[in-house]
């Protein structure tokens, strides 16, 4: 079924009834986008929160010199969205890419409060979530200034594994902070 895997995801911190999780579904919208597509560009409106069923998504932001600075990436059964965009209505500051084919559940802002209001679990569902992401953002953050490029990099490949299968070394390279040829010279070396 087409809900298994984030209703799986959900399971995992609050338990729906069936009504609930039949509301909640009813509120997603499925939506397929091929390989290099765009979800979401920088400078548009972050109307949704997405989920990924499948495939390998990027979320980078683009400086008015061109380079990209890769911010994360998602890959199935994780959640995925500009969160300052999305919140506050204002324009992305970041683009969300497709590294390969992927299907999405999307769900827009107004149906996220509709569902704290009608189902107040998902209050707690998605206080943890933020509160891993802060977490693990936050490490990220002390990692980049204080461990050298090749202990970010095997710290990289030792946790997201199906990650580095997915993605280029550009792409790992611009979300490491160093740039390709440096991240060639690492690996040469591992």
């Amino acid at each position: 079924m087409q809900y298994d895997l984030i209703l799986s995801n959900i399971g995992k911190y609050v338990k729906l009834t069936e009504a609930e999780a039949s509301f909640f579904t009813s509120k997603l919208q499925l939506k397929e986008v091929g390989k290099k597509a765009y979800v979401l560009q920088q400078n548009e409106r972050c109307r949704h929160l997405y989920f990924l069923n499948s495939g390998t998504l990027r979320a980078f932001h683009l400086t008015a010199r061109g380079k990209e600075s890769t911010v994360m990436f998602a890959i199935a059964d994780w959640w995925i969205t500009d969160m300052y965009a999305f919140t506050n209505d204002q324009p992305s500051v970041m683009n969300i890419k497709a590294v390969e084919d992927s299907q999405l559940m999307c769900l827009s802002y107004p149906d996220l409060e509709l569902i704290w209001e009608k189902i107040p679990k998902f209050e707690k569902f998605f206080r943890i979530l933020m509160q891993k992401a802060y977490v693990r953002e936050q490490l990220r953050s002390i990692q980049n200034l204080s461990l050298p490029a090749t202990e970010r990099y095997d710290r990289f490949v030792s946790k997201y594994p199906a990650i580095v299968k997915k993605v280029t070394k550009k792409q790992i390279a611009s979300y490491l902070g160093v740039t390709p040829e440096f991240l060639s010279t690492i690996r040469k070396e591992r």
